[in-house]
């Protein structure tokens, strides 16, 4: 369950020789054998031209057996030509199972038509947790170029003993070295910055005191905390105040999901390079200000590209990183850098790709808020063209990536401890690839899957007032029931 930004959720990847000699009484042989002892693993033909004996005096193959074949791997788009469920075969597999589910809403899209194949209340706005973070994941593909970096800055300060750690949006900075994972793949490291900084300093005098440049987003980020935030997640581990600097996304162990955030985070990533530049000697003082206009710049390093971020924030389900990806939106179309700008600014870019986001109320772009409102429809309006074959809708190639972000049942991520063998969802294992979201009383599941007879449907699932131990199994045997069958 780690990043799903839950709360109180009970429960919760010899050769076989064989030999088939005739027998022989070429003494030297024989002699040869004892010498060697019963270890021997060759085969006919080696053994002969390990003794010195000509290949084929022990009978049997003349030669070594050619090499195997290698096999051609191919990775193939699944076709649009598979046959289609009917409503009333969905209905059959779908029905009885939502009745568990308590105030359940729903709906599953055929992407190669467009057609809503099953439904149930899909338009009534329930609260969706982190399957949010599909409709902030799209917003970004849509507006923000795949390939763009987040740059984190060292420039020097107003003093020649000062320099400036400046924002530029990526929490994903880590401070391991080089070599060590962390939960951000390809992150940038806080020990390259610092060696760029110290040859760009050289005979300088020693760093007293380092700045922090939060200006990236509207009043530094403010407290940092979304309305609808629960006062214990950030101490919980769910997220940390949301700045533009920090390091490993605030986390207290840079390898592990959900541990104790800071709640200090842009500070502590400056207090953190201050002691890395200093090394050894007298920690500098961390103040929060403003970079000098055209101050030098001593150093830089960059995060991974848009495409890859996003990816991560869907696969770890991560809100602090979700949250950076919403200002980003928000940069992008001229909207504040604040919670409610990200949030505008996320609905207007789907808006204007033609996405019905009719009913969508956002108060953050992670969905850790219990604020936020989002129904079937705005879910399964991102995943139908993202899921769609090629051809002529561009919003198909830009929202592709969005499926390689989606958890694989049983394999990774957010699902990589469900759908287990021997439990009602098992038959989707491997098969169903979804978004997860989950707090104390809302549950939901949005993702593509394939059908017995090979036919792709999206399907976005939310419940409402049933506790996680009860309905996340069942939301997962909702769409393990679409992989069992044609459903036709």
């Amino acid at each position: 369950m780690s990043g799903e930004g839950h709360r109180a959720v009970p429960g919760s990847s010899s050769t076989v020789h064989r030999w088939g000699l005739r027998v022989l009484t070429v003494t030297v042989v024989v002699a040869l054998l004892a010498g060697l002892g019963v270890g021997v693993t060759l085969s006919a033909p080696s053994f002969a031209r390990a003794v010195g004996l000509p290949v084929g005096l022990l009978g049997g193959a003349a030669a070594d057996p050619p090499d195997p074949a290698t096999p051609r791997l191919r990775l193939a788009a699944v076709g649009a030509d598979a046959p289609a469920p009917t409503e009333a075969g969905l209905a059959t597999a779908l029905d009885a199972r939502v009745a568990a589910l308590g105030d359940v809403t729903g709906a599953v899209v055929d992407p190669a038509t467009g057609a809503t194949l099953w439904s149930r209340r899909p338009a009534e706005p329930q609260v969706p947790a982190s399957v949010t973070k599909l409709l902030t994941g799209a917003a970004a593909l849509l507006r923000l170029d795949p390939t763009m970096r987040w740059t984190t800055t060292v420039v020097a300060g107003p003093t020649p003993d000062s320099v400036v750690l400046v924002g530029g949006g990526d929490p994903t900075l880590s401070s391991l070295p080089a070599g060590r994972q962390t939960v951000y793949p390809d992150a940038a490291r806080l020990d390259d910055l610092v060696t760029a900084v110290r040859a760009a300093r050289a005979g300088q005098p020693a760093v007293e005191r380092v700045y922090v440049d939060v200006s990236r987003y509207e009043n530094g980020g403010g407290n940092g905390v979304a309305p609808g935030w629960d006062p214990t997640d950030v101490a919980s581990g769910f997220v940390a105040p949301i700045v533009p600097v920090m390091l490993d996304g605030g986390r207290s162990d840079p390898t592990v999901l959900d541990v104790p955030r800071t709640a200090t985070p842009a500070s502590d990533a400056a207090r953190e390079l201050g002691a890395r530049l200093a090394g050894g000697g007298a920690a500098p003082t961390v103040a929060v200000g403003p970079a000098p206009p055209g101050a030098p710049v001593l150093g830089q390093v960059v995060s991974p590209p848009t495409t890859e971020l996003v990816r991560t924030a869907l696969q770890n389900s991560d809100n602090v990183l979700a949250e950076a990806l919403g200002r980003e939106v928000a940069r992008a179309v001229g909207e504040p850098t604040t919670f409610d700008g990200a949030a505008r600014a996320v609905t207007r870019v789907l808006d204007e790709a033609g996405i019905d986001t009719t009913g969508v109320t956002l108060a953050d772009t992670s969905g850790l808020s219990v604020n936020d409102r989002v129904p079937a429809t705005a879910l399964s309006g991102v995943l139908a063209p993202a899921a769609a074959p090629a051809g002529p809708d561009p919003r198909t190639a830009a929202l592709r990536p969005l499926l390689d972000g989606l958890p694989v049942a049983g394999g990774g991520g957010t699902l990589a401890d469900r759908y287990a063998p021997g439990t009602p969802s098992a038959d989707g294992r491997g098969w169903v690839r979804a978004k997860t979201g989950t707090l104390t009383a809302a549950n939901a599941l949005a993702g593509v899957v394939d059908t017995a007879d090979g036919r792709v449907l999206v399907f976005s699932f939310m419940s409402n007032g049933v506790d996680p131990g009860t309905a996340r199994p069942r939301l997962d045997a909702l769409a393990a029931a679409l992989h069992e069958c044609g459903c036709r």
